[in-house]
């Protein structure tokens, strides 16, 4: 059976295709004005790299923000079901998993089966998500890809208090002025951020082994942050920006 699953995310789209339970191709693409174009693009180049027609598909399911903008989708999924079953696919052990993309953050806990138990959603404040990444490495004058490198050189703990990204460009600026350390700095937005995803943690409770995907868990220095605020090891997948599109892909599949 070949089934494809489509993450339709705020800032990225991606694709999986899966042939008889393996990935046979994997594609990503920036959402731009255009979803709609932009999904169609990156289903093509998902199909030629499977080597499938259009035709040799049977399922196609969508999850992520824009998910009804696929209209070439023979299904939905939620944002947290995609979690559940993509993370149970790549790592059958994982009970939390934690997704952090663009726009939202969000946390989910696992059964033995990998069925969704409990889950919480941070998605009315930038504050938990990688956009706030990136309007704080503006302020710095750094990249988003520096920003978890910068972190590592850290040599005091600074606190950022602000809870919402407007004021926590304010405090920074004001951390600038004041002469502390881009790498301090770097470290107390990447901690920020840890604390809001720790309280939804909290709140779903707390069961190993954990897993972070999405786009912000390739920062490590926000998973240095994670893990010392939960205390726990946190493991990172391959491609975890993926792992959402597989969910659906598997749950096409079933």
């Amino acid at each position: 059976m070949i089934t494809a699953g489509i993450d339709c995310g705020a800032k990225n789209i991606k694709i999986v295709i899966i042939k008889d339970g393996k990935i046979a191709a994997k594609t990503m693409v920036p959402a731009g004005l255009d979803t709609k174009a932009a999904a169609n693009e990156a289903y093509a180049a998902a199909l030629r790299q499977a080597g499938v027609g259009k035709g040799n598909v049977q399922k196609i399911f969508a999850t992520g923000a824009g998910r009804k903008e696929i209209d070439f989708s023979t299904g939905e999924v939620t944002e947290v079901s995609a979690d559940a079953r993509g993370i149970n696919y790549m790592l059958p052990r994982v009970r939390t998993v934690i997704d952090v993309g663009a726009e939202e953050g969000r946390t989910v806990r696992l059964d033995n089966a990998g069925k969704v138990i409990d889950f919480a959603i941070n998605e009315k404040c930038a504050a938990g998500a990688g956009t706030f990444v990136e309007t704080m490495a503006r302020a710095l004058e750094t990249t988003v890809d520096k920003m978890g490198d910068l972190s590592t050189r850290s040599t005091k703990e600074v606190a950022m208090t602000a809870q919402c990204a407007v004021f926590a460009e304010s405090e920074l600026v004001t951390l600038v002025h004041s002469q502390t350390s881009k790498p301090d700095i770097a470290r107390a937005v990447l901690t920020a951020i840890a604390d809001r995803i720790v309280s939804m943690v909290r709140r779903v409770g707390l069961a190993q082994d954990v897993a972070c995907v999405g786009g912000v868990s390739l920062n490590t220095g926000f998973i240095a942050a994670l893990e010392k605020e939960l205390e726990v090891e946190v493991t990172v997948p391959a491609d975890p920006q993926y792992v959402s599109a597989i969910g659906a892909a598997v749950l096409a599949g079933e």
